[in-house]
């Protein structure tokens, strides 16, 4: 059940290029699923607007998350310190769908691996296919990854680091090698896209995480609403998590 917490920041330090892993310590115990995210507000009357950030990790009363600075809020987030509290609702939106004993590929890109993290945790039989700009990126997130799941591939950009090119490209080899039973996918739109019209050919269950501007993040102000083929669907009560064939790309 979604409540307000109270949490204060353990840590909040770069982890590699513009992307921060905040780890907050919270007032009370939370229960989520992976896939589910947060609202966080920031401590600051300029910012009347909670931000939405997926779960990384949950471990009792310890929330991980990722963040990259893309405007005023997150460059503001980026510079609170230890001790600093805050207050989020949590956990919100619906979670992916792992079931126990499925042979599970997770694709993610950028600080979309973020939320892949706790999927991977969550599950005991998973790949993940990881793409990143540059090495430094990749290897950060294959760094993270590491002792919760069976086997990685890695794509960058430029080639600095596994096979050159998108995760997309990659993908068909990767899903010859196993009979994968469901696909988890969170990234870029068209990232996503391109993974889903993948996934659908060889018939295998794939869920994707959708991103949306979010206002309220509770279904009330309709900021979020995305096109499905069962009509208007909001991203922050109806997802973050669906199936990758309902979406209207």
């Amino acid at each position: 059940m979604k409540k307000i917490y109270n949490a204060r920041i353990v840590s909040n330090l770069r982890a590699v290029d513009n992307i921060f892993k905040l780890v907050v310590e919270i007032d009370g115990h939370v229960s989520a699923r992976p896939g589910q995210f947060v609202q966080l507000k920031l401590p600051s009357e300029e910012f009347t607007l909670r931000r939405p950030l997926g779960i990384a990790d949950l471990n009792g009363d310890r929330l991980t998350m990722f963040y990259r600075i893309v405007g005023r809020g997150t460059q503001f987030l980026s510079t609170l310190d230890e001790g600093t509290a805050l207050d989020l609702i949590a956990p919100l939106g619906n979670g992916f769908s792992i079931v126990d004993g499925e042979k599970i590929l997770l694709v993610g890109g950028g600080v979309g691996l973020a939320p892949l993290l706790y999927s991977a945790r969550s599950s005991n039989d998973a790949d993940i296919l990881i793409g990143g700009k540059t090495a430094s990126e990749a290897e950060f997130w294959s760094r993270e990854f590491d002792g919760l799941i069976d086997k990685k591939f890695i794509t960058t950009d430029d080639g600095s680091a596994g096979v050159k090119g998108f995760v997309s490209d990659l993908l068909p080899e990767v899903l010859s090698k196993k009979n994968y039973e469901a696909v988890l996918v969170c990234g870029p739109p068209i990232m996503m896209k391109n993974v889903a019209a993948l996934v659908a050919q060889k018939n295998i269950r794939c869920e994707v995480s959708m991103e949306s501007r979010m206002a309220c993040g509770l279904g009330a102000c309709l900021s979020c609403s995305i096109d499905t083929v069962d009509g208007r669907k909001k991203v922050c009560k109806d997802g973050p998590i669906f199936d990758a064939t309902k979406i209207i790309w």
